[in-house]
Formats: C-alpha cells, structure tokens, sequence
C-alpha cells in the first residue's frame, strides 16, 4: 500500500462524514448565494476544522470566486483542497529529518505518546541513527515496560529510573548517556499531564528547562531541543485546548496527531494547526510502525475531503 493510500484509508471515516455534509450542501443547487457560504461554513466546522479555519478558508474562496469569475459551487469545490492545504504551518526544522535532535514528547494520558515515541526510534534506527531513549514517565509503571518493549524491538538503549523518580533528574541521565554514545536522536517520554492542572504544568516546564540546559552543553556542541505535543484526534475541539494550554506553557515546537484512523474528526487537525501557527509532524493512522505518517499537507486534504472532481 503506497504512502497516499495508507493516509487516505486511515482517513475514511473522516472523509465520510464531510462527504455527507458536502452532499447536503450541494443537493440545495450549485448557485453562489450567501446561504451556500454560511453552509459551506458551517459543514467545515461540523468536520471539526474550528470556527476560525474555517471563516478564513471560506473568505479566501468567496474572494477567489469573485476574481476569477468562478461559475458555480463545483467550481469552488475543486480549489477546497489546495485552500484547506494552505492553512497547515510549513515545517522549518523537522526533528526526525536527520540533524541531531532531542525530542521531548508531551501530552494527556491515553494520547499515544510511548507508542509514538516508539515508532520514531524504530524509524530512526532503520535510518541508521544512533537513537537513544529516555521514560521519563515516572508515574506509571506499565509506560517504563512498554517504552522498553519498543528499545527492543528498535534495538536501542532505553535509559530509565525506578518509579517515582524525578523526571527532570532521568532527562538529564538520559541527555549525559547520549553524550557517552555519541547518540544523535534522543527521544524521551513524559509523563500524561492534565492541561487543566496548573501544578502539574508548572512541573513539566521544569522538565523542559532542565533538558534545554543540558542538550545546551553536549560534548559535540548544543543539542536542539523540540518539544512536541502527541494529541488523540477523537477528542476533537478538546484536542485544540489542550495543545492552547501546552504551547502557553512550554512554548510548542510541532504537534503529532494520532489515531486519525478511529475517528471522524479529522478535521482537527487544521484547527490545531491554524490557530497555533504550529507544524504537523507526523499523523497516526493506524497501528503498524509504518501507520506514523510523515505529514504531508495537500495528501492530507485530499484523503480527508476526497479528491477534486
């Protein structure tokens, strides 16, 4: 299966359901009155685009139908894709792309973080990086195993404390044993942390302080620290508050969303995007290693919306 399939199939309840809501909106006639734009509106904030995305995707359109005379509401669905595309951050730096890299992986419990983190030491190691990993997760004891289970399976290091160590400290630990191997793809784990707890975000920008810190002073020089939000795609508008929460907190670097493949909220994904200015990195589409999709904006819309007719 190719790179665009394997999205597109993960996508299909996504694109199912604006595929409906895009059938009532032409089943009213392909005229270019105001109601078809307040529809139009509206069936992009039921796809869980955000009311922000969506009144700029739909003003950019109207305009672009007035300038081009555009004849009719088919016409103007044949440029949703591209103008949906263009709403998506571009990647500056991408921190799996091959430069030396520490990644801080943040998150709420259940968003796929250690699976996540996982999947990126397996891609890494196959790449022939020197990957090393980090838990600290230090809460919960089945995340050390599974974050185990996975430096097995990558044939990685995987650096760790006992349960209820401070996490900060197993950072640093994790950063002094990358500079002994010469690693240059340090992925390290946190721990779930509610966005609604003050205390417990207060906590993980000390992680992030620490790390930066350290990587600062790497024996091959400093080391970019990227500090990068995993977010679970069903949880949809919530998924936009927590990543407003994270990136006031600890200053975001990109966004990795997951299992995109078991929900009809895709579209969230844009709304994320839009209002943080932040870049997609990767999106989940499944299970597999290979369902961690390098994100790619226009193959994205086309597998969530479908393609232009």
């Amino acid at each position: 299966m190719g790179f665009f399939d394997r999205i597109s199939e993960g996508l299909s309840r996504s694109r199912q359901k604006f595929t409906e809501q895009m059938n009532v909106l032409l089943d009213r006639g392909p005229n270019l009155d105001d109601d078809f734009w307040d529809d139009l509106e509206e069936t992009l904030i039921l796809a869980d685009m955000g009311g922000s995305a969506a009144s700029q995707v739909v003003e950019n359109l109207r305009d672009e139908a007035t300038r081009k005379a555009l004849p009719d509401a088919y016409a103007v669905l044949d440029r949703l894709n591209d103008e949906l595309a263009s709403t998506f951050a571009t990647t500056e730096a991408d921190p799996f792309g091959g430069e030396p890299a520490c990644v801080l992986f943040v998150g709420i419990n259940g968003a796929g973080k250690t699976t996540t983190v996982g999947k990126l030491a397996k891609e890494g190691a196959d790449a022939g990086r020197k990957v090393i990993l980090g838990s600290a997760d230090t809460f919960r004891a089945a995340a050390i195993e599974q974050l185990d289970v996975w430096g097995q399976r990558a044939g990685v290091p995987v650096i760790k404390r006992d349960r209820g160590s401070d996490p900060a400290s197993v950072c640093y630990d994790v950063l002094d044993e990358a500079d002994k191997r010469g690693s240059d793809l340090v992925l390290i784990d946190t721990a779930g942390r509610l966005h609604t707890s003050p205390e417990l975000m207060r906590e993980l920008a000390k992680v992030v302080n620490v790390t930066r810190k350290r990587a600062a002073n790497m024996a091959t020089g400093p080391m970019p620290v990227y500090v990068v939000l995993v977010i679970d795609a069903a949880t949809g508008q919530n998924g936009l508050n927590q990543a407003l929460e994270f990136n006031e907190a600890l200053g975001l670097d990109g966004i990795i969303m997951t299992k995109l493949d078991g929900t009809a909220k895709g579209g969230i994904a844009m709304a994320v995007a839009e209002k943080l200015k932040l870049p997609i990195l990767r999106i989940g589409v499944g299970e597999q290693v290979d369902d961690l999709q390098e994100f790619n904006a226009k193959d994205f819309c086309r597998a969530l919306v479908g393609e232009s007719n």
